[in-house]
């Protein structure tokens, strides 16, 4: 069996950093995690071939060399998904479904014409499509039916697979599932609210294998919430330390987790010594009473800016999600956003409008109160661009008006040389020589950056031809001379801004679209214009 595994395109987002990527010579953030996973799941037997839409076209040849085609797609994908099952229909090939999308819309126009669906977890779903193959069977849509699997039984992810010089990061995953139960979140939907987590055996495992591949650059632990089951992350940590020193700290880790990190002192330093530069947290709102309305209970427990500092002075380095659109948001909200960023100084901070995700607690609360919206396809669903798919509290133009404005502010250029600048001076780091890794001085900084090539265009660009060149060349001599152990990562967020320019032009093209739509101008639904702390405690406790 050929079987050829094909990753669909994703449309510009906010996370796509092109402007990044073009200047270090690469064509993707991260790869396909979860594809690569399943290809371990299938018969050793089979010969397997890789195609990331986002790196290259499916060619005549890996059409005319498959006997089967498995394609893998979360929901901002379904547009190329769609696009790529009909032309493996147009090659008669048989087509299998499985990922995100599939798992959460197995009813989705995209997907009739697929003849397999492999839903869930493939841990437990692989293994009955194979079998059904076996069989001979054609047709065929293959369900985990609430069982959720033991993930130290996965299997060592197909790295051998991928185009490796074509990323820019690598993704391997620790745990599944988040203990929290955020209205509007479907991670828990698709991976339950029990976090498993693999063993310090298998995840050493995977960076060994990557180790000896070449990789010598930045991993993604793709984790939802790294912390979510801490008493599993303490006993990987020390193992990941031991790891990190005998190979001479060739990884540097970015991962997801949620703000009571900020609570846990040793926990923070142990990250830190282990490699950790990075951790996205999902702040949303500064405003109490929408987090409350979406039970986001965790992040009203303590200040969120206080939790933001504490971590930025362990020196971990903050990216943080807002949405914009809950229900009953007070007008300014983008505003306030605006203004929590600009206190804490986080460099990216991404801002959205809130979507209802399929079958998530808020798709079937709006579904009961008669306020979702169905796209017409124009649009991409699920990027942060894309106006709320449901009835807001408060008209969607003004909602949409706050986020053109937040987001035009955040990514000023000049705002964000001083938002940068600003948040070094507050990040603290373990200096050269005790846990950042072989190698000193300027050339390890440029290393880590990516490329040197990369460096001379965002010295061109930011530092000779913006107005801003001299703010530019200030905060880098400052940098430089007060702090040179951070220069990598200062490098590093200036290159992010080269791909924010860029993206705050396509935010204001598609926002500006979608208000051309008739659903967007609607008024909001009178019946859910109650405030959040005043609906039924019966209710609330429900969900």
């Amino acid at each position: 069996m050929n079987v050829l595994l094909v990753y669909p395109r994703f449309p510009k987002t906010f996370w796509s950093f092109d402007g990044v990527l073009e200047m270090v010579g690469r064509k993707v953030l991260l790869p396909p995690l979860g594809l690569i996973t399943v290809a371990a799941l299938l018969p050793a037997s089979w010969s397997l071939r890789l195609v990331d839409g986002n790196i290259r076209e499916v060619s005549e040849a890996d059409w005319a060399w498959a006997d089967l085609a498995i394609f893998s797609a979360m929901l901002v994908q379904k547009r190329d998904l769609a696009r790529q099952i009909e032309m493996a229909r147009a090659h008669d090939l048989p087509v299998a479904v499985g990922g995100p999308f599939a798992t959460s819309t197995p009813g989705a126009p995209e997907l009739a014409a697929a003849d397999f669906l492999i839903l869930d977890e493939g841990e437990i779903t692989v293994p009955a499509f194979v079998a059904a193959l076996a069989r001979g069977e054609t047709r065929g849509r293959f369900g985990a039916g609430g069982e959720r699997p033991d993930v130290s039984l996965s299997p060592l992810p197909r790295f051998d697979l991928l185009e490796l010089e074509a990323y820019d990061m690598m993704a391997v995953q620790f745990s599944r599932g988040c203990p929290f139960q955020c209205e509007f979140c479907d991670i828990i939907v698709l991976y339950g609210r029990k976090p498993r987590t693999k063993s310090p055996d298998q995840l050493l495992a995977e960076l060994e294998a990557l180790y000896a591949l070449g990789w010598r650059r930045d991993v993604f632990l793709v984790d939802d919430n790294f912390i979510g089951n801490k008493r599993n992350v303490k006993c990987l940590l020390p193992r990941l330390l031991a790891w990190q020193r005998q190979k001479g700290f060739p990884f540097s880790f970015t991962t997801e987790a949620s703000v009571d990190l900020a609570a846990d002192d040793a926990l923070m330093t142990q990250m830190v010594a282990c490699g950790f530069r990075r951790v996205f947290l999902g702040i949303e709102t500064p405003d109490e009473a929408s987090l409350v309305a979406v039970h986001k209970l965790q992040n009203t427990r303590s200040s969120l800016e206080q939790a933001v500092e504490a971590i930025t002075a362990k020196g971990l380095q903050v990216m943080a999600g807002f949405i914009l659109g809950f229900d009953g948001e007070q007008a300014g909200a983008g505003r306030r956003i605006v203004d929590f960023v600009t206190r804490t100084s986080i460099p990216v901070a991404m801002l959205g409008v809130l979507q209802a995700l399929p079958n998530t607690a808020l798709w079937h609360r709006l579904e009961r109160e008669g306020r979702l919206l169905h796209g017409d396809g124009r649009f991409d669903e699920g990027v942060q661009t894309n106006l709320v798919n449901f009835r807001p509290t408060r008209p969607m133009p003004e909602i949409a008006a706050e986020f053109l404005e937040a987001f035009t502010q955040l990514y000023d250029p000049r705002t964000y040389l001083d938002r940068v600048y600003a948040y070094v001076g507050k990040l603290g780091a373990t200096r050269p020589g005790r846990t950042a890794g072989k190698g000193k001085g300027l050339r390890r900084h440029l290393g880590q950056v990516k490329a040197l090539r990369g460096v001379l265009v965002l010295f061109w660009r930011q530092g000779l031809v913006r107005p801003s060149r001299w703010r530019f060349w200030h905060h880098l001599l400052a940098v430089a001379i007060r702090r040179p152990w951070l220069l990598d990562q200062y490098l590093w967020m200036l290159m992010l801004n080269e791909h924010f320019l860029g993206y705050r032009s396509l935010v204001v093209d598609q926002v500006t679209a979608q208000l051309q739509k008739p659903e967007a101008l609607q008024q909001p639904n009178p019946s859910a214009l109650v405030a959040p702390q005043e609906r039924p405690a019966a209710e609330l406790a429900g969900r």
